[in-house]
């Protein structure tokens, strides 16, 4: 068994289907489907059931999945702590971020770090919340930038900034002639949310507990599971919604969408590490950059 044929398993075993993986993986779909059949057959199991034309993870393929991750995530760590002898001149740093951050924060951030550790490859992938911890503990990502609070005992956290939390309406929504409103008038008016984990879910979930209410109480629209997808809907008239700043600053500018007042609380941006993996020279690097930025 070889490194390679791990990451080859946990590409098709995360996404379900040779083409697509070999496309990430840069290989041949036959190259991809000989080296899962040479695992299967050197070790006597079946990781995938073969249904008609699609390939589906088993249960033993689940199983030996969580071990596959943590093998090459301990590989990785050895070889970036190898890599780290040579300084800041080359090497990797895998950073996962949620939304709001990979969107708004976080590309300011990476071109400052390029410009600084040119010989620093990034590695750079987006999910809510809840996915971002899911990997930082998994060993997928090094580093972790989330907006909701993470409690879990094996992940450190630090704030690295700060992020302000606006209600908005579309410009010919009956809100978007108020100038204040009360918390009961929450309950006059349509909501689109983030999906659950996300961290801009959370803080409005924050908000209504600071009040004295919650979701039960209000008429939500719907969910959508990103920024672009709720300013949309709030655009089109389906409702309000509590968000960045920074998401809805375009679309206040244009005047398509009205900023209620009401005070919330600003949200801090936390970045994630695993608490026993060891953590690399880049990995210092952007945290200390983050600090100068504070």
């Amino acid at each position: 068994m070889t490194l390679d044929q791990l990451r080859i398993f946990i590409a098709v075993a995360e996404r379900e289907h040779i083409t697509h993986a070999a496309a990430a993986l840069n290989m041949t779909q036959s190259a991809v489907s000989a080296a899962i059949t040479a695992l299967e057959t050197r070790h006597g199991v079946t990781l995938f059931d073969r249904i008609g034309r699609s390939i589906v993870l088993n249960q033993t393929g689940r199983v030996f999945l969580k071990e596959a991750i943590a093998v090459v995530a301990r590989a990785k760590a050895a070889e970036t702590a190898l890599t780290d002898l040579a300084g800041l001149m080359r090497g990797e740093l895998s950073i996962m971020a949620s939304q709001t951050i990979a969107g708004y924060w976080l590309p300011d951030m990476l071109a400052a770090y390029r410009k600084r550790y040119p010989g620093i490859t990034l590695d750079i992938r987006i999910g809510n919340t809840r996915q971002v911890a899911a990997a930082v503990e998994a060993g997928e990502a090094e580093l972790g930038l989330v907006e909701g609070r993470v409690e879990h005992a094996l992940l450190s956290t630090r704030v690295v900034a700060t992020d302000d939390m606006v209600i908005v309406v579309a410009a010919g929504q009956p809100w978007a002639a108020h100038r204040t409103v009360d918390a009961r008038d929450f309950r006059d008016v349509a909501w689109v949310l983030r999906e659950k984990g996300s961290g801009t879910r959370s803080a409005f979930e924050q908000l209504l507990g600071s009040v004295g209410m919650d979701l039960t109480m209000l008429d939500i629209a719907m969910v959508l599971p990103g920024n672009e997808a709720v300013i949309g809907a709030v655009e089109a008239g389906a409702g309000a919604t509590l968000i960045s700043r920074s998401v809805a600053s375009s679309k206040l500018r244009a005047k398509l969408l009205r900023e209620i007042a009401y005070p919330t609380m600003p949200r801090p941006f936390y970045l994630l590490h695993h608490r026993e993996r060891y953590r690399s020279k880049a990995a210092d690097a952007f945290v200390s950059l983050a600090e100068e930025r504070v």
